[in-house]
């Protein structure tokens, strides 16, 4: 049996897919113009270990031109997502064809309503030429399979965003400083559990912030408690093949935190939440 038929996977809620418990997100190396070779090869490892979520943002720099040249010889087993920032249904719409056109597909696995963060987005989205009616067409018209929403800043806003629409999945925050303030991990998550989402974790590490302040050996700590949460897989974006290789082996080895495991490292994150939870600022 090779490395790729032991990478561990859950359900992605309800819709039937199955994804590695550990996923590529879009940042990192990938957030970026002109690194082409080192991009692609990262893309291809992450293949050869059995990873099957591949994330990507319009807003992401050169990321989703990336997936494009890596992707190609493996686009119908992988289960590939991006995301739209744009407010409008116009302008979502160019969003999805530009990505497509980058990513070199003719469709994507999940489409994401991307960095929901205040009222003013939730209005401008779910009105009558908003955002919402561009991801019900893209769906209708079998360009993207289903459809997500993110947000990292506001819990609330997110939480009320799952009560106006059936999405298919949810990207939120995953990580032990959460409990601390604003907090994710309550109204948010057990309401896409509730409603048999596919929840992506996202900001494991606070975008490397964590092992700055823990160091690298603290990696594990954080990936078992987000792992421990009721998601789907961890997206990481990441900058070295080291790094994927590292996360990969925590993946693969990964058992649960007991409760009082996760009290004490939410206990021993206290001091250093704000920090870590720099993307509420």
């Amino acid at each position: 049996m090779n490395e790729k038929d032991t990478f561990p996977k859950r359900p992605l809620g309800k819709t039937g897919e199955q994804v590695t418990m550990l996923g590529l997100g879009g940042e990192g190396l990938l957030r970026s113009y002109g690194r082409e070779e080192e991009a692609v090869k990262l893309i291809h490892r992450a293949l050869d270990l059995g990873i099957t979520y591949f994330e990507s943002a319009r807003a992401y720099a050169g990321s989703e031109s990336y997936y494009g040249m890596a992707i190609q010889e493996s686009r119908r087993s992988i289960f590939l997502a991006s995301k739209s920032n744009d407010r409008t249904g116009d302008g979502a719409l160019k969003h999805l064809e530009t990505t497509l056109k980058n990513m070199n597909t003719d469709f994507l696995d999940l489409w994401i309503v991307h960095d929901v963060r205040t009222s003013r987005d939730i209005d401008l989205i779910f009105k009558p030429k908003g955002a919402i009616r561009a991801f019900e067409a893209a769906k209708r018209n079998r360009l993207v399979r289903f459809i997500g929403i993110s947000g990292h800043r506001n819990p609330t806003i997110l939480s009320r965003a799952l009560d106006l629409f059936p999405f298919d999945v949810v990207h939120m925050p995953i990580n032990p400083a959460e409990p601390h303030y604003w907090s994710f991990l309550d109204d948010a998550m057990l309401k896409a559990e509730k409603k048999g989402m596919g929840i992506i974790g996202m900001k494991i590490l606070a975008r490397g912030v964590c092992p700055k302040i823990f160091g690298a050996e603290s990696i594990e700590n954080f990936l078992r408690f987000a792992l421990t949460q009721p998601i789907s897989t961890a997206v990481m974006g990441l900058e070295t093949i080291e790094q994927l290789e590292m996360n990969a082996r925590i993946v693969k080895s990964f058992h649960p935190m007991a409760q009082q495991e996760q009290d004490l490292f939410i206990s021993k994150i206290k001091p250093y939440a704000r920090e870590l939870m720099y993307y509420k600022l």
